[in-house]
C-alpha cells in the first residue's frame, strides 16, 4: 500500500494534519478484524450473514479494504498506512467465508447503514462488490436501485468498476449507476493474481447498457499490501477492488477539509482534479486519483 500511496500522492496532506478525523466510511464486505492498525476506531459492526454481534472477518479481504481506507500502519512502523488513518470505520458483512453474497444482504447492509449514518457519523459507503449477470446489468436492478437510495440520502457511494475487463459493458453492478462514483485500476497492464487466476487489463470498461461512461475515475490496484485477518500481519492483493478504497479513503480526507461538502460536490470535485491518462474515457473515466491535487487550494 505504500507504493499506492506514493502513487496517489498523500505525503502533502498528512503534512497538514488532515488523516479523515471525524469522518465515518461504511465498508460493505466480508467483514472486519481488529487488526493493530485501526485501534479503537471501529465504530460499528453489522453481521447480515451469520449475525454476530462481535465485528470478525473469516475471508480477510473485508479487512484488506478496510486498511487501504484507514489504516494507521501501526504494525510496519507506517510502511502500509492506509489513505485517510484517522477516519472511522463501519463494517457491515454482507459476503461469507468464500467472499461471495446475495444481493439481499447487500441491500439489507446499505439499509441498515442509511438508518444508522447519523449515529456513526457515516458520509461514504465503500462496495468493492459486484455482479456481471446479465439480470443485474439494467439500472433498475434492486442493486442499482439500492446504491441510488443511499446516494439520494447523501451518502457518497464508492464502487468498484469490476474485474471482468478489457471488453466494454464490462463494469459490474452497482457500479453501473450513474449516480455513484465508479472506480477503475490505474494500473491493471500489470500481470498479478486477480480472483486466484493470472490477469492484465482487468479492470471493467464502459460504456454500460445505457450508453453511461463509466468508470468515473482509476486509482492503483495491482499488488496493493493492507491488513491481513491475522495479528500484525499484511498480504497483497490486486483488482478494482483494492482501486476503491484509495477514493474512499481520499474522498474521507476531502470531507475534513471541506466537511459541508454534498455528494455532488464530492464526485464534480474529483472530476476537475482527476489527472488525464490519455486513455479512453470508458477505460479511465475522467482520469487518475492525485490527493494533493484533489486537496490542494
Amino acid at each position: 500500500m505504500n507504493q499506492a500511496r506514493i502513487e496517489i500522492n498523500c505525503e502533502k496532506v498528512y503534512s497538514m494534519g488532515i488523516t479523515g478525523r471525524g469522518v465515518g466510511v461504511a465498508v460493505l464486505d466480508t467483514g472486519i478484524y481488529l487488526h493493530e492498525d485501526f485501534k479503537d476506531r471501529v465504530a460499528g459492526f453489522a453481521d447480515f450473514v451469520n449475525h454476530r454481534q462481535v465485528p470478525y472477518d473469516d475471508n480477510g479481504h473485508g479487512t484488506h479494504i478496510a486498511a487501504i481506507i484507514g489504516g494507521s500502519g501501526r504494525s510496519s512502523e507506517g510502511l502500509y498506512r492506509g489513505v485517510a488513518p484517522g477516519c472511522s470505520l463501519i463494517s457491515v458483512k454482507v459476503l461469507d467465508n468464500k467472499g461471495n453474497g446475495y444481493a439481499s444482504d447487500v441491500l439489507s447492509g446499505l439499509k441498515w447503514i442509511r438508518e444508522h449514518r447519523k449515529e456513526y457519523g457515516i458520509r461514504i459507503v465503500n462496495i468493492s462488490v459486484g455482479s456481471l449477470s446479465r439480470r443485474d446489468m439494467t439500472e433498475n436492478s434492486i442493486l442499482v436501485r439500492g446504491v441510488n437510495a443511499a446516494w439520494d440520502d447523501g451518502l457518497v457511494v464508492v464502487v468498484a468498476a469490476g474485474n471482468h475487463g478489457p471488453g466494454r459493458m464490462t463494469i459490474t453492478t452497482p457500479g453501473i449507476s450513474r449516480k455513484v462514483i465508479t472506480v477503475g485500476c490505474s494500473d491493471d497492464h500489470k500481470e498479478v493474481e486477480v480472483m486466484g487466476s493470472r490477469m492484465v487489463d482487468y479492470s471493467g470498461r464502459g460504456p454500460t447498457v445505457a450508453c453511461i461512461c463509466k468508470p468515473d475515475i482509476v486509482a492503483p490496484g495491482s499488488g496493493i499490501i493492507s491488513c491481513c485477518n491475522e495479528p500484525g500481519k499484511y498480504f497483497s492483493k490486486s483488482g478494482t477492488s483494492m482501486s476503491t478504497p484509495l477514493v474512499s479513503g481520499a474522498i474521507a480526507l476531502l470531507l475534513e477539509k471541506y466537511p459541508k461538502m454534498s455528494n455532488k460536490d464530492v464526485k464534480l470535485h474529483i472530476r476537475e482534479r482527476a489527472v488525464n491518462l490519455g486513455l479512453p474515457h470508458n477505460q479511465q473515466g475522467w482520469g487518475k486519483l492525485d490527493v494533493g491535487r484533489l486537496l490542494a487550494e
